[in-house]
């Protein structure tokens, strides 16, 4: 657990960085994006992903449950009458750290015609029922993660699937610059025009796809 101990330092960066990443990420076209948190974390381990979303000029939200305990009726209705009172401007993204992926893979299944893009940040894919083949999805993940071995975290198939390496701990993925990078590129793209991601000359050094 001690290369989890970097989660607090990578907050303290993410806090020095916002402005300078605010001023050179794209901004957002106003669809709401729904981010849910990993197992033991509530919405407010995702307030700051949340709150530079809101920077960037989208509709993002938590999901209201509380803790994140597991799986369940609770989860599955509550998620779904989420995504529901959402799905009125449009399409919802979806972000999931770690468990949190996992109930973002189920929602898609279940919507896929509600849900416009997935983002998983140190998700155990495997083993669970894979993303809609449709549905544009980005699996973060770092080598260094003390809590999801990486490995677990691959996509293997689907033309729009696709993984992303960043440098870090599990805990702080949801405030990792490098993460914050690749989820404003990924948020931009539509479905109609989805590319795979291409690091950013100047974070070049902080992250990289695997195919």
């Amino acid at each position: 657990m001690t290369r989890e101990a970097r989660a607090a330092p990578e907050l303290a960066a993410f806090t020095v960085a916002a402005g300078p990443l605010l001023a050179a990420l794209p901004r957002g076209d106003g669809h709401p994006v729904l981010v849910l948190p990993g197992l033991g974390g509530s919405d407010s381990s995702t307030a700051p992903l949340r709150w530079f979303l809101g920077q960037l000029g989208y509709r993002s939200f938590g999901w209201g449950l509380g803790a994140n305990r597991g799986f369940g009726r609770r989860v599955t209705d509550g998620l779904d009458e989420l995504l529901a009172a959402k799905r009125e401007r449009g399409p919802v993204s979806v972000i999931g750290w770690s468990l949190g992926g996992l109930h973002a893979v189920d929602l898609a299944r279940r919507r896929p015609d509600a849900v416009r893009s997935l983002i998983t940040l140190g998700s155990p894919l495997a083993g669970h029922r894979r993303p809609p083949a449709a549905i544009p999805t980005t699996s973060i993940f770092s080598r260094s993660d003390a809590i999801v071995p990486w490995q677990t975290s691959m996509l293997h198939d689907g033309a729009r699937h696709e993984n992303v390496e960043v440098r870090g701990s599990h805990l702080g993925l949801g405030h990792n610059p490098a993460v914050i990078v690749v989820v404003a590129d990924r948020l931009v793209q539509s479905s109609r025009d989805w590319r795979p991601f291409t690091a950013p000359a100047w974070a070049g050094s902080w992250l990289r796809s695997v195919a």
